[in-house]
């Protein structure tokens, strides 16, 4: 059975300096995702994981390979596939009702102004900004207008969801609310997503699989982490679940140093076969390693 979204063998080179080689991001990548999945890319900067979201979104394009989303390769951009980018990306002359309007405008381009709004409204609804249709971005906290954000790549129904970092540049307690919008928004529409994270409890929170990249340039995948957890975890009681540190540990690990080390000490990787991990509890589990987190903080 074919996977709805396929990365086949894709590289992502720029040209050098006169004389010189290209600089290579990342090279010969295959990722894979079921309908209905959330997917969580997670690097150290430089490995090319946003370079990964553009190419999907059809805003870049690969120097080799191919993507295939439910049976089709894509070229360029697609209404069926929205992106939530980490800056909110709003119109400011426009409302909050005519951001999102205007995207569901661009969609059913045929649709009268009163089919338009309820549409528009109900998404507005689902982020609940209900009560602020008609504020501008200005008159918005940073949370409201990542919301607003969310509500317009929604209201397209988009067979994908995109996000890079949309969460990065909030304080931590709007980031939890949002990540916690997500997720459930998600579980509901039964949307494939993909995220762009360097937050480890983020991506183990929100994901189902984990795609670890090694150090760019020349970055490529080494591992996808297949989450454990149960469907239906929640944020207050993920640290206690047994197979939470586990993963945790296994995931800051890689990022603090494997993935440093990775091409190295795996010379026979074969980027076709990456291993599917799902690290689990154990008698000898070790305990969490406050200063390695630290490291990714």
């Amino acid at each position: 059975m074919s996977k709805f979204i396929s990365i086949e063998a894709i590289a992502r080179r720029y040209p050098g300096k006169p004389g010189s080689p290209p600089t290579t991001i990342f090279d010969d990548l295959w990722l894979s995702l079921d309908r209905g999945e959330f997917g969580c890319v997670i690097g150290h900067s430089g490995c090319g994981k946003t370079t990964i979201l553009n190419i999907l979104a059809g805003l870049d394009a690969p120097s080799e390979g191919e993507v295939i989303v439910d049976g089709q390769a894509i070229s360029g951009t697609s209404l069926d596939r929205a992106v939530i980018f980490q800056s909110h990306a709003l119109l400011p002359w426009r409302t909050v009702l005519g951001n999102v309007a205007f995207a569901v405008s661009s969609k059913w381009p045929k649709w009268t102004r009163s089919q338009v709004a309820a549409h528009a409204g109900s998404f507005i609804d689902l982020v609940g900004l209900s009560g602020s249709e008609h504020k501008r971005p200005s008159e918005l906290s940073g949370g409201m207008k990542q919301r607003v954000g969310i509500a317009r790549a929604l209201s397209i129904t988009p067979k994908i969801l995109l996000m890079d970092e949309p969460f990065s540049a909030l304080d931590a307690l709007t980031r939890g609310t949002l990540q916690d919008e997500v997720r459930r928004i998600c579980l509901e529409t039964g949307q494939t997503s993909l995220l762009i994270t360097h937050d480890v409890d983020e991506a183990i929170y929100l994901a189902d699989k984990i795609f670890l990249m090694t150090n760019g340039p020349g970055a490529v995948l080494a591992e996808v982490v297949a989450n454990p957890l149960p469907k239906d975890r929640t944020r207050v009681d993920l640290h206690r679940h047994p197979d939470y540190y586990p993963m945790r540990n296994h995931i800051v690990d890689f990022l603090v140093t494997r993935s440093r080390t990775f091409r190295d000490t795996v010379p026979d990787h074969d980027p076709r076969k990456v291993p599917v991990v799902s690290p689990r509890a154990s008698v000898n589990a070790p305990f969490p390693n406050p200063a390695a987190a630290a490291v990714l903080s």
